[in-house]
């Protein structure tokens, strides 16, 4: 007890080591995925757009360029004859156009024809302009057009430079995500009008205007007549993709914001019942006995740990209590024993003349070991019919002289009668219960005394009835306890009281009470040792009886089999009947005995486990290969139903073949031929594989399921030629539950029976125990 007071002291006394939580762990590590997540499905949505309103720009000044070059009244009457008025009525419809800045139409000398533009120059410190002058861009482009007969419109991005010229983009920049950049883009569309052959396109026909004015047409030998330049800006789909930005980064902050969050609540629901049991652990190492049940917040594994933890406080808490009360027990009854031994040996060496001495002597030394407040003396008077007051301490002297002047009648049905005449103790707990039964001066003496509750014994010797002795405990209630040692006092206090012995009477009657108190401490230390030496003989028998029997057992099937197979000489039918059922009897007695070997060792906790990494599939596939051969004589068909993937377990591999041994055997044996047996295996609950063995045998009646793992159960069969010992299941059980594991059955009469068992996964929390 010191040591282990002094090991928690030092527990407490440690300084408490900083870690980094496993709350903020959890909550930095889902953060970081959550926000690399979602700011990489934000930066893939806003690039997808990104991308569709470059596309949708890029086909806009496609189209718009497209279909103005290809109509025929634009590139004759617009471009060939110069019409200034069809001019200026496409440049102003593309003007028209929200995204376009700008439409140039040159001939095909280079000689621009019509323009316009939205954009214009701003005035600045170092070159102001009177008036603002249009943006229109470079002439290269143009230069170059000219003299490639294109077909398609060739698309060129431009920028404003710091000079206030259109300028074009570095391409180098696109990976940064252009369109974010606040700078505005224009994307030039230039197109040549290309010239058509009379022969395929006959000239439109032109207006009377046009008819009356003489143009010459061109004659050059060029395919270019002209050209046409669209300017189209992003400036709106950058302000469309900068809201849309906004409100995916608004959105994504608040998603990761409450994913954060809710980590934490998540990891609080896990980490705080943890630091409870941590500080309730700590309290228990630190020897509190009072323990505060936790509260289970959730019904996973973390509550269940819990409820487990509770569950174990609460024992050690009962068990410390047991052993306090057993140590209080102990310490009662030895005081107790002292009491009788001092109370005897006062009574021995007082005067038997000095009556009023040793009945005091005898109440205060009960009174003061075993924590009386009052006690008293009555001594019965035959030839009156009455008793009175022979000795009460505890009492003020008033109440003590009051009390030795009267005396108490006998009269049927009073408490005095039913001790005095009845012979009978009484523990009473509220004397207002039994006041309608007491002498009224009695009942008032004790009301005054403040008596509640009292006990009282008879003084009995030779068959007499001297009288009682009585005692109570103040406030408290009087129990059963005290009722025992007074009866234990009362035989001593009758016998000094009704016999003037000498005092080495007195001496020999103490001695005797010693010696049968070391009598029967003797006789339960050689019972306890008798039942160890039981014990230990019951397990000892059943090793060498099970030993000795596999002797004589082997040779008798040797014999049969020698026999069966024809050494002996020729069988008649009858004693082939006669030495199948031996060679069947003989092995029924081998798997007794091996099954009581079994028990024998897990009933004297002598089985080890060595667990390791073990593949359950492979060890039923193990354990159906050795049993091939039983099923087949059978003609029960054994088989595995295929899974894809199964996680290792821990267990020891022999043993883990022993329970799919036991329980293939016995499906083996309640099968009728022709049915099948069929090994199953998923995931059950976390950390767990769940096994089942299933047939299609005699099936189990409901009612007997509950006591199918116990020991020598003799639950009934439709096959008791099949059955054993019945110890196969309990030690199939025994075995499961080393490994931390959990067995039950599934079964009905005519429907064949699925065993379940489960382990746990390699890896897990819940590992099997090393030894039993």
């Amino acid at each position: 007890m010191d040591i282990s007071h002094q090991a928690r002291r030092d527990l407490g006394s440690r300084p408490a080591t900083r870690f980094l939580g496993l709350r903020l762990k959890f909550v930095i590590l889902f953060s970081l995925i959550l926000i690399v997540t979602c700011s990489t499905l934000s930066w893939y949505f806003i690039e997808t757009r990104r991308r569709a309103m470059t596309d949708n720009l890029e086909e806009l000044g496609t189209i718009l360029l497209t279909n103005t070059v290809r109509n025929d009244h634009f590139r004759i009457a617009g471009v060939v004859l110069e019409d200034r008025i069809t001019l200026d009525e496409f440049v102003e419809s593309l003007m028209a156009v929200d995204h376009v800045v700008y439409v140039v139409i040159a001939a095909s000398d280079g000689r621009i024809l019509d323009r316009q533009s939205k954009r214009t120059q701003k005035p600045s410190d170092r070159a102001p302009l009177p008036v603002p002058q249009p943006i229109y861009p470079h002439d290269g482009i143009s230069e170059s057009l000219l003299q490639a007969p294109l077909t398609a419109p060739l698309m060129t991005k431009l920028v404003f430079s710091s000079e206030q010229t259109l300028i074009p983009q570095d391409e180098s920049s696109d990976w940064l995500l252009s369109f974010l950049i606040r700078k505005e883009t224009l994307y030039d569309f230039a197109m040549p009008v290309l010239r058509e052959s009379s022969a395929e396109t006959p000239l439109p026909q032109l207006s009377v205007e046009l008819e009356e004015r003489s143009f010459p047409l061109p004659t050059n030998s060029s395919p270019v007549i002209g050209l046409v330049r669209i300017g189209i800006t992003d400036a709106q789909a950058k302000e469309t993709l900068s809201v849309i930005v906004r409100n995916v980064s608004f959105f994504t902050t608040l998603l990761i914001t409450a994913g954060i969050f809710s980590a934490l609540l998540l990891t609080s629901r896990i980490t705080t019942p943890l630091r409870n049991l941590a500080s309730a652990a700590k309290q228990l190492t630190q020897g509190n006995d009072a323990p505060v049940p936790l509260v289970a917040s959730t019904h996973d594994e973390v509550g269940e740990l819990t409820q487990v933890f509770n569950a174990m406080t609460q024992s050690l808490y009962d068990r410390n209590q047991a052993i306090t009360q057993n140590l209080d027990t102990i310490r009662r009854q030895v005081r107790q024993l002292t009491t009788v031994h001092q109370a005897s040996a006062a009574i021995a060496s007082a005067s038997m003349r000095d009556m009023d001495g040793l009945l005091d002597a005898v109440l205060q030394l009960l009174a003061e070991n075993l924590d009386f407040s009052r006690m008293a003396v009555m001594l019965n008077n035959p030839e009156r019919n009455c008793t009175s007051f022979a000795k009460i301490i505890g009492v003020p002297p008033e109440l003590a002289e009051a009390a030795y002047r009267f005396d108490i009648p006998i009269v049927s049905g009073t408490i005095g009668a039913d001790i005095i005449t009845q012979r009978k103790p009484l523990l009473i707990h509220d004397i207002e219960t039994i006041a309608h039964r007491m002498y009224p001066p009695t009942l008032e003496l004790i009301r005054r005394s403040g008596v509640r509750s009292f006990v009282a014994v008879p003084l009995q010797s030779h068959g007499k009835v001297l009288g009682y002795i009585a005692g109570d405990r103040g406030p408290r209630q009087c129990s059963e306890d005290d009722l025992h040692i007074l009866l234990t006092i009362a035989g001593h206090v009758a016998a000094a009281i009704d016999n003037a012995k000498a005092y080495s009477d007195l001496t020999e009657l103490t001695q005797h009470l010693e010696e049968r108190i070391e009598q029967r401490t003797e006789e339960l230390s050689q019972a306890n040792a008798q039942l160890q030496e039981h014990d230990r003989r019951r397990s000892t028998f059943l090793s060498v009886v099970s030993h000795e029997l596999r002797t004589p057992m082997t040779a008798i099937r040797s014999f049969a089999e020698n026999m069966l197979d024809g050494v002996t000489g020729p069988l008649t039918d009858l004693q082939h009947t006669y030495l199948t059922r031996i060679q069947h009897n003989v092995s029924r007695l081998g798997r007794i005995i091996v099954q009581l070997l079994d028990w024998s060792r897990l009933d004297t906790k002598k089985v080890e486990l060595r667990v390791e990494e073990v593949c359950i599939c492979r060890i039923a596939t193990i354990a159906m290969d050795s049993l091939q051969m039983v099923a087949a004589e059978k003609n029960v068909s054994l088989s595995i139903a295929p899974i894809e993937s199964l996680p290792l377990v821990h267990g020891d591999r022999d043993k883990l073949e022993q329970i799919l041994v036991n329980l293939l055997g016995n499906a083996i044996k309640f099968t009728p031929p022709g049915g099948h047996i069929t090994v199953e295996f998923c995931g059950s609950s976390p950390g767990f594989v769940q096994t089942c063995v299933a047939d299609t045998g005699c099936g189990i009646d409901p009612s007997h399921l509950p006591n199918i793992f116990e020991e020598f159960s003799r639950v009934p069969s439709p096959m008791p030629a099949s059955q054993g010992a019945q110890l196969g299941l309990c030690i199939t059980k025994a075995l499961v539950t080393m490994h931390q594991g959990r067995i039950w059955v599934e079964s009905r009469p005519e429907a064949g029976s699925r065993f379940y068992f489960t382990l746990p996964v390699a890896g897990s929390q819940d590992e099997p125990g090393r030894t039993i």
